[in-house]
Order: C-alpha cells, then sequence, then structure tokens
C-alpha cells in the first residue's frame, strides 16, 4: 500500500545506532526493496514495473551505470535500484497547490529528505523577482523568460549549462548543441564532482578517458582489486560480478578505510541459496589504508614488480613494455626510490599486510583494478591513479582478456554525457565535426567546470545558471558558498523530475521545467521515442519507459532542449531543425553517428538485442592515442594528505538508503545507523584522545588555511572499525566542510575524501 510523504520532517530525533552488518543483500534486501516500491508506488504498480528494469525490451536503471550481462535474470535490479525507480515511478505529485502553500522560506529549512519524499513535479513553476514563492507558468512563457535572459547577457559566457549523469544521450547531445550554438563552453556536469580525475589520468597514460574492460573481463580474472569503492551500496549488482568471478576462481582484495558489508560477504538475492544460505565471501584480503594512501599502496607494488623482475627475469611483461609504452626507463628509476617509511606512514599498513597482497599480485596472470570516490577526490588524484596505470602496465594487464581498468563510474549515464560532447574542454576534433555536420563555428575557447562556474557565479561572472537534472547545491562542495552564488544569479532554471535543494536555492528569478522519467512513456506524434544512454563499460543500449506520465504537462528532456534552443536561437533552418528533433529522435540519432566516432549505423546497432559496445582502441587492438603514440608510464612524486597534530581527516560517503544526492530513507542497514543521518564515524582511540564518548554531540569544523570558517553542526560520534587519524560521515550534510578551492590537480574534483576537520564538543541541548 502506498504512503503519503512525511508531513512534517523527522529529522533524527529517532536516531539508533547498533553493529555493523557482515554480509550484503540476502532478504534484508529483498524485503526492504519490496518495502520502498510498495510505498512509493504500490503494488501492482511495483511489480510491473520493476520487471522491466534493465531488460533488453525494457528501461534503464536510473540509478548507477552497472552494464547489465547478456543473460538476464528476470528481476535484473538491486535493492538500491528498486528505490531509485520507486522514487521516480512514485505516485505522489507536486502540484501548483504545494508550492502556493509553501514559500520558500518555509522550505529552506527542510531536510533533503522530506523535499524528496513530497513526489513527482506535475507543472511549470516561475518565481518572479521578488516573489516568496513559486507560481504556474505557461511553457512558452517559460521558454521566452529563458530567451529573453540569456539573450540579456553582455556574453554567452555568461550563462553555465550543468548536467546530470541522468540525461539520455540525445538530450545531452542536443543540450551541449545548444549551448555551443549560443557560443559558449560553459558546460558543467556531474562528472567535474566524481570521475574527473580518472579520465584525466587516463586520457594522459592510454588516450581515452574510459576503462578498459568488460563484464566477460572481471569473470575471467585472477586477481580483482577493488580501491577506495564501496560497491554494496554504490554498484550493487557488481556484487553478481564478483560473485561469478569468485566461483571462477578469481581471487578479491579490498581496499578501503572502512570495512563494507559488501565486500565481505555477498547473499546474492536472485538465488535460493543467497537468500536463506550463506552466501559467498568476497575479498579474500582487507587492506585497511589510511585515506589518501592508495598512492603509496601502488609504489610499492611497482617497486616490489620491479625488484622480482630483477630476483626472476620474465616476472615483467618486457616485450609488452618494449612495444607498447613510452617512459618506462624514467618511471622505473623513480618506482625503485619509493621510500618504505613513506609508504607505511600514507597506508597505514604494516609491510606484512602489503607484502602478502603483493603474493597474489605475483601469483595472478590476469589483474584487474576497479576503483571509484576513494581514488578520485583528493588532492593527488590523477597521481595515484597514473599509478595504477603503472602497476597494469609492468605486466601487460591492459588490452588482453581478464584485465585491465574499471573506474565504476556513478550516475546511469555520466559516461554517455562525456560521449556526446558534455565538457568544457572539447578537443578540435570534435569541434571541427560538430561544426561541419550543423554549419556553424563553434567556440573553441575552454569554458568551466562545476567548480569555476561556482566562482564565476560568486564573482557575478555568471548569471543565468541551466541545470540538466541533477540537485547541484546538493552535489556541490562549500554549501554555503555555492548557495550564495546561485543566488546572485539573474536567472536559475532547474529542469527536474522531483524536488529538491537546488529548487529552494534559486536566483533572482527561477524556473523549475518538469520533465519525463526513464520509466515514463515518451509519446510524440509520430510514435512512441526511445532514448539511449551509454553504461561504465561503453555498451550504448537503448531504453524504453513504459508508465503514463506523472502529469499531462511534463515535457521530455529532448523536447525542453528543443523548445529552450528555438526560443532563444530563432529559426536556425535546417542546419539545426529542433522541431524534427522533438518529433523524432532518430533524426538526432543519425546526426550523432555523423559526429561522434564509434556510431556508425546507429539506430539498426542499437536496436540490436543488448545494443553495441564502442570502440576502445587500448583494449580492442593495444592502440593509444597518446601524444607519444604509446601507453605512458610516468613518474609521479608520492604524495599523501597532512594532518596536524589533533585533527582528523574526514571522508564524505552515501549512506545505503541514498544514491548521490537522492535520500531514499533514513537508514544505513550496512553500518547500523537507523533512523537519522549526522553521525560521525571514527575510531574509538580517537574518541577517547579528545575526551568523547560513543553517541557524543559535536559539531565538526573543517581546517583550510583561507580564514573561511566552515561548521557542520550537532553531529553523534559513532565509535567504528575506522584508520586512526580517519573519521566519515554523509554527504550533503558535510559538504559544507569542503572548501571550494581545495581541489585535486590537474581534474579540479572536489577533495571530498580528505578534509581536515577538527571536533568541538556540544551539549546535548545546544
Amino acid at each position: 500500500m502506498t504512503r503519503k510523504p512525511p508531513a512534517e520532517d523527522p529529522g533524527d530525533a529517532r536516531l539508533r545506532v547498533g553493529p555493523p552488518k557482515e554480509y550484503a543483500a540476502g532478504l534484508p534486501a529483498v524485503t526492504s526493496s519490496l518495502r520502498h516500491a510498495g510505498e512509493q508506488m504500490g503494488a501492482r504498480r511495483s511489480l510491473l514495473t520493476l520487471l522491466r528494469v534493465n531488460q533488453k525490451q525494457g528501461f534503464d536503471c536510473p540509478g548507477c551505470a552497472w552494464p547489465e550481462p547478456d543473460h538476464r535474470h528476470r528481476a535484473e535490479f538491486c535493492e538500491n535500484g528498486a528505490k531509485a525507480v520507486a522514487e521516480e515511478a512514485t505516485v505522489r505529485r507536486v502540484t501548483p497547490d504545494f508550492f502556493a502553500e509553501h514559500t520558500l522560506e518555509d522550505l529552506l529549512p527542510r531536510s533533503d529528505y522530506w523535499l524528496g519524499q513530497q513526489g513527482r513535479l506535475t507543472h511549470p513553476m516561475y518565481r518572479p523577482a521578488g516573489a516568496d514563492r513559486y507560481r504556474p507558468i505557461s511553457w512558452d512563457d517559460a521558454f521566452a523568460v529563458i530567451a529573453r535572459e540569456l539573450d540579456a547577457l553582455d556574453n554567452p559566457d555568461q550563462a553555465a549549462f550543468y548536467t546530470s549523469g541522468r540525461a539520455s544521450n540525445e538530450a545531452a547531445f542536443l543540450y551541449q548543441l545548444f549551448v555551443r550554438a549560443f557560443g559558449t563552453n560553459n558546460l558543467p556536469d556531474c562528472s567535474n564532482m566524481c570521475h574527473e580525475s580518472s579520465g584525466s589520468a587516463l586520457v594522459e597514460t592510454i588516450g581515452i578517458g574510459k576503462g578498459s574492460v568488460s563484464l566477460e573481463d572481471l569473470y575471467e580474472a585472477d586477481l580483482i582489486l577493488v580501491v577506495g569503492q564501496n560497491p554494496g551500496t554504490n554498484h550493487p549488482r557488481m556484487l553478481s560480478a564478483l560473485e561469478r568471478a569468485k566461483q571462477q576462481g578469481a581471487r578479491v582484495i579490498a581496499v578501503n578505510p572502512l570495512p563494507e558489508a559488501g565486500l565481505i560477504r555477498f547473499k546474492n538475492p536472485q538465488k535460493p541459496s543467497g537468500v536463506i544460505g550463506g552466501g559467498t565471501k568476497l575479498a579474500d584480503q582487507f587492506l585497511q589504508i589510511r585515506l589518501g594512501g592508495d598512492q603509496a599502496l601502488f609504489q610499492a607494488f611497482n617497486r616490489m614488480l620491479l625488484e622480482a623482475e630483477d630476483e626472476t627475469p620474465g616476472t615483467l611483461d618486457a616485450s609488452f613494455i618494449e612495444r607498447y609504452t613510452h617512459g618506462f626507463e624514467e618511471f622505473a628509476e623513480h618506482a625503485r626510490k619509493a621510500s618504505w617509511d613513506e609508504i607505511l606512514q600514507a597506508t597505514g599498513l604494516p609491510e606484512a599486510e602489503i607484502r602478502e597482497a603483493f603474493d597474489q599480485v605475483l601469483a595472478a596472470e590476469k589483474i584487474v583494478v576497479c576503483w571509484a570516490m576513494g581514488l578520485t577526490q583528493h588532492k593527488h588524484s590523477v597521481p595515484t591513479i597514473r599509478d595504477v596505470v603503472n602497476f597494469l602496465l609492468l605486466r601487460g594487464n591492459i588490452g588482453r582478456p581478464g584485465a585491465g581498468l574499471c573506474p565504476v563510474r556513478g550516475h546511469s549515464n555520466v559516461q554517455g554525457d562525456r560521449t556526446m560532447g558534455i565538457y568544457e574542454k572539447p578537443d578540435d576534433a570534435f569541434l571541427d565535426a560538430l561544426g561541419a555536420e550543423f554549419a556553424f563555428a563553434p567556440p573553441r575557447h575552454h569554458g568551466h567546470d562545476a567548480v569555476d562556474s561556482i566562482r564565476a557565479m560568486r564573482d557575478g561572472d555568471v548569471r543565468v545558471f541551466v541545470a540538466l537534472g541533477g540537485n547541484f547545491v546538493a552535489a556541490a562542495p562549500d554549501t554555503d558558498l555555492t548557495e550564495q552564488a546561485l543566488r546572485r544569479c539573474r536567472l536559475t532554471v532547474q529542469i527536474s523530475t522531483k524536488l529538491n535543494r537546488s529548487h529552494v536555492i534559486a536566483g533572482e528569478q527561477a524556473l523549475i521545467l518538469p520533465c519525463l522519467g526513464r520509466t515514463e512513456a515518451d509519446l510524440r506524434p509520430s510514435g512512441p521515442q526511445l532514448v539511449t544512454v551509454e553504461d561504465s563499460m561503453g555498451m550504448v543500449h537503448l531504453s524504453r519507459g513504459r508508465l503514463a506520465p506523472a502529469s499531462e504537462h511534463l515535457l521530455s528532456e529532448v523536447a525542453i532542449i528543443c523548445r529552450m534552443a528555438a526560443a532563444t536561437l530563432g529559426e536556425t533552418g535546417p542546419q539545426m531543425p529542433w522541431g524534427d528533433f522533438a518529433s523524432d529522435y532518430d533524426r538526432i540519432r543519425d546526426r550523432i553517428e555523423r559526429v561522434i566516432p564509434g556510431f556508425e549505423d546507429f539506430n539498426t546497432r542499437v536496436r540490436q538485442p543488448g545494443g553495441f559496445a564502442l570502440p576502445h582502441p587500448p583494449r580492442d587492438e593495444r592502440r593509444f592515442t597518446t601524444a607519444t603514440g604509446l601507453a605512458n608510464f610516468t613518474a609521479n612524486p608520492l604524495e599523501s594528505p597532512k594532518v596536524p597534530p589533533g585533527r582528523l581527516l574526514l571522508q564524505t560517503l552515501r549512506s545505503h538508503d541514498q544514491y548521490n544526492t537522492t535520500i531514499y530513507g533514513l537508514d544505513d542497514r550496512y553500518r547500523g545507523v537507523h533512523q537519522g543521518r549526522r553521525v560521525l564515524f571514527l575510531h574509538p582511540d580517537d574518541l577517547a584522545e579528545r575526551g568523547l564518548a560513543d553517541g557524543d554531540l559535536v559539531d565538526i569544523v573543517s581546517e583550510y588555511g583561507d580564514g573561511v570558517e566552515r561548521r557542520a553542526p550537532a553531529f553523534r560520534t559513532v565509535s567504528y572499525p575506522t584508520p586512526r587519524g580517519c573519521c566519515a560521515a554523509y554527504f550533503p550534510e558535510t559538504n559544507v566542510l569542503v572548501p571550494l578551492d581545495s581541489t585535486a590537480a590537474i581534474s579540479n574534483t572536489p577533495t571530498s575524501k580528505s578534509v581536515v576537520v577538527r571536533l568541538e564538543p556540544r551539549s546535548a541541548d545546544a
């Protein structure tokens, strides 16, 4: 039975903490999936909808980008996928009456959970300058507002156009086309805040900013390193792939500051033995590394591999190194000088544990390294990932079956958005093809990424901000500054399915443009329209929504972009036929085919069951399109976070009832947290050293050195098995602590996994 959204914000009044779990999924995952689906959709709607998730004739899960196997289970979704679908397919509605009842001031103190639970947006809404609330607006008038404000700018670079990973390939392609036809490359996206470090390192070292493995490679691997990643919560279907790899003889090493239930034991809910049996032990070894110590670990592995080659020639793949790589001698000279004292200090690991892991490395011929935000959100993230590449290059573990690089992307089409041209620094080849196809001269200067967009809004250099999906305020660092920056804009536009924090933090004028979701049928006079997405491993496939739209007033993302472009740019003729694109998405795919390599015969190939794989030169033919024409070894100085005495190093992370900025519920079952989110996990000795006890209230204060106090108040301490000197808390609540100017070198990604903080005790009634 469906339930109404909460009338009052529950807060943390009922917060309770128990022991963490030592397995993931199983019967609790089934129960949780059914409960969330039933509360949001009802029983019949849940059954009809969930059985279409990730099916070849169904729709792509709006959650993570983990790929689908060729042979799919009837229930090809995970617990958090079910939650994501339930949130989108909910029967709850946010109508104009809701906005008439609530001013922005009323909504401001509400939690992200409460806002998201109100339901689907049903009408376009407008907050005029000086008004205290949103009011309904027609679609024509909404697009007229956007066109008026964009046309009034002194130059196109005074606008920024954000994209979340939910957008389809078709929407993303048209969005970047509109933005570049308008005259700017200000295309910040969610990648800037997550895997940008991966792309920066991989483009430099192997020539393409994508991972080099397929699902079949995971199944064939001898050894899989899962580094800085919690698949049990963030990519739960990955656990099934790891289980299959284990059954075929692979070993798994988990490298992470926190012990995560999904990497301890997995009870596969798609199998009877997983529901009632003991499940599968996944990690053969757990290296509980200090935050930011991963580069030191791989430098240790690289030094030991070189020393092993000295003792036993043939340990390295000399033929591969000679034929396919560049820079080996300089790298090797540097790697041999890696200091064990510095390695042990940075990792916090005993040397014996590192050598035990290295024994498994030596015993494996085929190795896959998987990673996520634990590697990408540090000051030295790009050098860290370069050293991961060095590690795999030494033994030829790129471009052969069962081996390679596996950055595990987050949102369901975040990789596809980048493929479609959502990038603030496009290369000349892409711009040449785009300009030739659409008969215009795209801007060549680099635009703003996410962090630079916030700076530009803060400084008054960006006056219009448009967001295609996502919840920019909750995803961005330095929350107070980000909110101030958005409020300085003349106009903010949010293209959204559900109410979120970014609707409450509005510019002088603000628009909410409600759009169709993945689960919904997109019906046009020419027939039902299909969209495509690209998964984390470069497979492109169709997504077919089937549900009736949440409101008759919704438009698709494609239609919104086309009408926004037509209103702003005027009649553009056959070069950019926005009306034709909105009526038939095959026409968009025809143009994608002519602009982006790898999409030849797009409309035909994508209609094949399962879609098709995009080309990946390093994987497919060991061809590396780098500046040297080879895979590049790199010599990287060892870096790790430096923490002053008495301070801690904080990482922000998700709870299990959360995906990115969407809060499904107030539990983190695997970590033992229930009915609350303002918790701080830290080692019991760190509690005692500060005169604190488990359950005390503290304010978390970040220390960056710019004289700005960043404070997250009233967090309950939780004694937890973290490394000494490291602590963890959920975002977006702790994004306020991440300084805007604390970013990774080269990628400019916020350093959300290495924030220096101090704790200030707080009385319970403060």
